[in-house]
């Protein structure tokens, strides 16, 4: 299965940080966010990544290069002007095939064990997300969950940016800004879009305070 890790982003909210490196660049336990991800990937089989690249991107092409280094092959894909997460994947397709593939945004870290996800999609589904139960650091959640099956926007859980996602999905989508979630909410009035809870550790980096908590008492990746 291929990979697409989400990098792009400007990382208004860790400024002044994210005025000399990308988001995915902050480091955790004395490297870079990024690397961890790749290890990640690279520990469950994962051999072909994609990263789609905007704000200071050529520090991470300069930093991991073709990924031999981690275990991975790392194909870029450049957006001269940012394309959101939804347009960001729609111009990546190319590079990603025709098969379902893993989907993970570049801010986050969690002891999630990516070996359970499900090995293919269920049937009639376009996409499968991990979501966590919302946290405390978080006002608002995303989806309402049950039976393995997201139901509706809601309060009671928030995505985990870790995805299997069909590029079905995009279908007729161009590379233009939008959101992966407006993709979300299509597939769940189409009843085409399951997930799986995560109780574990999980954070995103959307704050320096974050960052800072994370650097004090990460778990170990699994």
């Amino acid at each position: 299965m291929r990979a697409m890790i989400l990098a792009a982003g400007r990382g208004e909210r860790l400024r002044p940080l994210t005025e000399r490196i990308p988001k995915a660049m902050a480091e955790v336990g004395g490297e870079p966010l990024l690397a961890h991800q790749l290890r990640w990937l690279a520990g469950v089989g994962v051999r072909e990544v994609v990263i789609n690249l905007h704000h200071l991107g050529q520090q991470i092409v300069d930093a991991f290069g073709d990924g031999r280094g981690y275990g991975v092959s790392i194909t870029y894909s450049l957006e001269p002007r940012l394309l959101e997460t939804g347009g960001g994947i729609v111009k990546a397709l190319p590079l990603l095939g025709g098969e379902p593939f893993l989907l993970l945004n570049g801010d986050i870290y969690t002891d999630f064990p990516l070996a359970t996800l499900p090995p293919a999609l269920a049937a009639g589904a376009r996409a499968h997300l991990v979501v966590t139960p919302r946290p405390s650091f978080r006002e608002r959640g995303d989806f309402e969950v049950a039976d393995g099956r997201v139901t509706a926007r809601g309060q009671g859980y928030v995505y985990c940016g870790i995805a299997l996602l069909d590029p079905a999905a995009l279908r007729g989508r161009a590379a233009e800004p939008f959101s992966l979630r407006d993709v979300f909410f299509e597939l769940i009035g189409q009843r085409a879009l399951t997930a799986q809870i995560w109780p574990g550790y999980w954070t995103d980096i959307g704050t320096l305070a974050q960052l800072e908590e994370i650097n004090k008492r990460r778990p170990a990746r699994p």
